[in-house]
């Protein structure tokens, strides 16, 4: 866990506000990254070990998510690891409120203990790219900060069932009206099993173009965020039954 790491890998101390990491050095070519969570230890433990992974520069910290908000709007960072469960304003409403309030804002990985938490599901349709456990290795988090900084989504189809099975489903009409045509619907299915785009062209035998454009009118149709917002719809109205693939 990190918490454990984090306590051999650094020496903590009481943070009164977010940090701000001056070694920048990452800016050009590394993905930067902030770091929203309200433990000292896990903060610390991720600020210190993600900072030493490659492709990877950490240029501050936030203690809230209001903090969260301040330091993503002041640093600019590709991606912020957000917490879901903070004081004064959680990472559901700092995701809302970061996605909503810019032009180019950054990719939002949640960062959580428990993969059932309602607080993820909640977050992912808020519009953050996806979620990691806190028990993860460290190298896996950072290459999951990566491949959300290059465009991609984090998806953990077996435990994002987990979590919108113990939600109540609505039906396929309750999609707010997307009119998915059958190649859109097939493509949305794929990816709630976790497919990436080329996986989904080899599926349905078609260029990588046409899938792009194929996901691109689905999150249009279905007014997604991202493609795991367009999952999670898919999930909650029933277009998608957990543990179906067919």
């Amino acid at each position: 866990m990190i918490g454990s790491q984090a306590s051999a890998a650094v020496a903590t101390g009481p943070h009164a506000s977010a940090a701000v990491i001056t070694d920048t050095a990452g800016a050009s070519g590394r993905t930067t990254l902030l770091i929203a969570d309200d433990d000292e230890v896990t903060r610390s433990g991720l600020r210190t070990l993600l900072g030493m992974q490659p492709g990877i520069a950490v240029v501050g910290e936030a203690v809230d998510g209001i903090e969260a908000v301040e330091q993503a709007r002041q640093l600019r960072p590709d991606v912020v690891l957000m917490d879901v469960r903070m004081p004064r304003r959680n990472g559901i409403e700092a995701t809302r409120q970061l996605l909503a309030g810019s032009a180019d804002p950054p990719r939002v990985v949640v960062i959580t203990t428990f993969e059932n938490d309602d607080y993820v599901t909640a977050a992912l349709s808020a519009g953050a790219s996806g979620f990691v456990l806190k028990r993860l290795p460290v190298p896996r988090i950072a290459e999951a900060v990566r491949v959300v900084a290059a465009g991609e989504a984090i998806l953990f189809p077996a435990a994002l069932r987990q979590m919108v099975t113990a939600r109540p489903l609505g039906s396929a009409e309750a999609l707010p009206q997307a009119s998915l045509t059958g190649r859109e619907e097939e493509v949305l299915r794929l990816m709630a099993t976790g497919r990436s785009n080329p996986d989904i062209a080899e599926s349905c035998r078609v260029s990588l173009e046409t899938v792009k454009t194929h996901v691109g009118n689905v999150l249009t149709k279905l007014g997604a965020q991202n493609r795991t917002h367009a999952v999670v719809i898919a999930y909650e109205t029933g277009l998608v039954v957990p543990g179906v693939t067919g």
